[in-house]
């Protein structure tokens, strides 16, 4: 992506995530943190903010309200986002990660998101208009708030395939399934989305083999039905992903993780940066997992710097 082609990130369910480092964590016990950061988050966050740490521009769309809606553009402005956003009266959510070293977990405590108000839908699309002309590639990634009508996501997909736009969900559910009639150019849930959204007749009895065989399915389908392709992440396990004619797999890239909060995020800006160049699904996937692999090294969320 160019400078005069910035990727429009699209997240209606911003975040300030707290994030405390352990050395051991004792349950029932007081336990105190001398390693911990607060930082801007949220799925859209961190895709627009790897893409700008790797040198490509990125416009994050989003709603703010409450008493934190000051804090939560400051820590953006602080990592240089280039942010658009309506007033939605809806107070910004805190999330925490807890990173226990002694056995090298990260647990997420996720706080839901408090409704937006009436009209700020109207708002989203009117902002989404503008800033869609001087982009090359749109990502709309995550859930949205509650408050938010049923076709705001179908609508700028939509509109970004109008428009002859790159685009690329990163979405689940009834949200996914309403896009996909417009043909995005690509679909990355990770596998418990995945399921989620595609639930297995018989999981019970689903092994690796019977996974793999549903996701071939599905991604055969997805692109005879819209043209989409499909990519699979899987944590730290090889992604998944369709290459027009069959399931292919990606390996994990070595490193020593210490907070993979944000990796499926960082993934997602390596996709999207590689395709609006004109790369291959391969360089795609590729550098997803470079940048994903990046991520988890890291004890900030959603950044490879």
């Amino acid at each position: 992506m160019s400078s005069e082609s910035p990727c429009l990130v699209v997240c209606l369910n911003p975040v300030i995530q707290k994030t405390l480092a352990y050395a051991g964590i004792l349950k029932g016990e007081v336990n105190r943190s001398a390693e911990h950061r607060v930082d801007a988050s949220g799925k859209g966050v961190n895709v627009a903010r790897v893409l700008t740490q790797s040198g490509r521009r990125a416009i994050h769309l989003t709603q703010a309200g409450g008493p934190t809606r000051e804090w939560f553009l400051s820590l953006c402005a602080a990592d240089g986002l280039e942010l658009r956003w309506v007033e939605s009266g809806s107070e910004i959510r805190f999330c925490y990660t807890i990173v226990d070293r002694a056995d090298g977990t990260a647990t997420e405590l996720v706080e839901e998101a408090q409704p937006v108000a009436p009209g700020t839908g109207a708002l989203v699309l009117a902002e989404f208009d503008r800033a869609l002309p001087e982009c090359g590639a749109v990502v709309i990634s995550g859930t949205k708030a509650p408050g938010f009508e049923e076709h705001v996501l179908p609508e700028m997909a939509r509109r970004a395939k109008a428009a002859g736009k790159l685009l690329v969900l990163d979405i689940k559910g009834a949200d996914l399934r309403a896009c996909l009639p417009f043909g995005p150019d690509l679909v990355k849930p990770n596998l418990a989305e995945l399921l989620a959204t595609w639930p297995l007749a018989d999981p019970a009895r689903a092994g690796l083999p019977e996974l793999r065989a549903h996701v071939a399915a599905l991604a055969a389908r997805l692109q005879g039905e819209g043209g989409s392709r499909l990519v699979v992440t899987r944590g730290p396990e090889p992604a998944w992903y369709w290459d027009g004619g069959a399931l292919r797999e990606e390996p994990a890239r070595a490193c020593a993780p210490l907070n993979p909060t944000g990796s499926g995020d960082a993934f997602t800006a390596g996709l999207a940066a590689v395709l609006s160049a004109g790369g291959s699904m391969a360089e795609a996937v590729a550098e997803g997992m470079r940048l994903g692999a990046r991520n988890a090294e890291l004890l900030k969320p959603g950044s490879i710097l």
